[in-house]
């Protein structure tokens, strides 16, 4: 039998709070309960934010907490190679098409089009307009060559139409099968100029290669899995299992910040807090 695999997988970008605990915990104890596997990843693609020192920070505040994994971690921002190898699959698919709009282009674009009611995805933004699917590829690479900001948007339409079929992942939690909808997100963005990946690839080619079968992580996340659903297909990838878990919230009702310093587990390290303490804050 296969030997269940998890991974637990921040971005050192800040410090780690009391919801990173409870999916970090919660990892561990499913590990436990299955005779599974534990690996750690560093989430690391935005170099300008992601830092040695934080990162040196959050393995501190882990060995706190009592989380162990198995050797070596895997930093991303050591394997952009892979992941570029990904990305020129997607463009030899004539999947991907470069993206030239700002933000404020992509209001104007909007506006321009009359539309009543734009669809939005969802975390909130507005759907990325489709007119520049069209552009051909003379036009593409005159702008890339003038040095033309630019990301490659995955034409969601094409995708879907290559699948062929519904996706569906497994909530092993509840037991359920869900059904993937990638629509809800348009043309998500795939890769940008200067860094040939995104969260959602990177997340996607790592898990395949650390042979992760079950992804635990928040809720936060939960639509995301559409996205991940389709590009494992398009990969030819065999989808994990998932569970997302609850978000533990401030007294406000509002789900935890790295910015916070008081919920932070170094802040609560300093103040004397034990590890036990951590697990009953966090109903673990």
């Amino acid at each position: 039998m296969t030997i269940p695999v998890f991974r637990f997988a921040p971005s050192p970008n800040g410090s780690l709070h009391l919801g990173h605990a409870y999916s970090a915990l919660l990892n561990q104890k499913m590990v436990h309960e299955t005779d599974g596997k534990m690996l750690l990843r560093m989430e690391d693609i935005d170099r300008e934010r992601c830092t040695p020192d934080l990162e040196n920070s959050m393995l501190e505040d882990l060995e706190w907490i009592a989380l162990s994994w198995e050797q070596p971690v895997r930093r991303q921002s050591e394997h952009f190679p892979i992941y570029q190898e990904a990305l020129n699959r997607l463009i030899e698919m004539e999947l991907i098409y470069p993206a030239f709009l700002s933000r404020n282009g992509i209001r104007h674009e909007i506006e321009r089009s009359n539309v009543a009611d734009w669809p939005y995805d969802p975390d909130g933004a507005p759907l990325y307009p489709e007119t520049e699917r069209k552009l051909s590829k003379r036009e593409q690479q005159t702008r890339i060559s003038a040095g033309e900001p630019f990301a490659w948007r995955l034409n969601m339409d094409r995708a879907l139409e290559m699948v062929g079929k519904p996706l569906v992942w497994h909530e092993f939690g509840s037991g359920k099968n869900v059904d993937a909808r990638p629509q809800d997100w348009g043309d998500i963005i795939i890769a940008r100029r200067d860094m040939p990946t995104s969260y959602h690839l990177s997340v996607v080619i790592d898990d395949a290669l650390q042979g992760i079968t079950h992804v635990v992580r928040g809720k936060d996340l939960y639509h995301a899995t559409s996205v991940h659903r389709l590009l494992q297909h398009l990969f030819g990838i065999e989808p994990p299992l998932y569970h997302h878990h609850q978000l533990i919230l401030d007294e406000d009702g509002a789900k935890l910040s790295k910015s916070r310093k008081d919920t932070s587990l170094r802040s609560l390290r300093e103040k004397g807090t034990t590890r036990q303490e951590i697990c009953d804050l966090i109903g673990l």
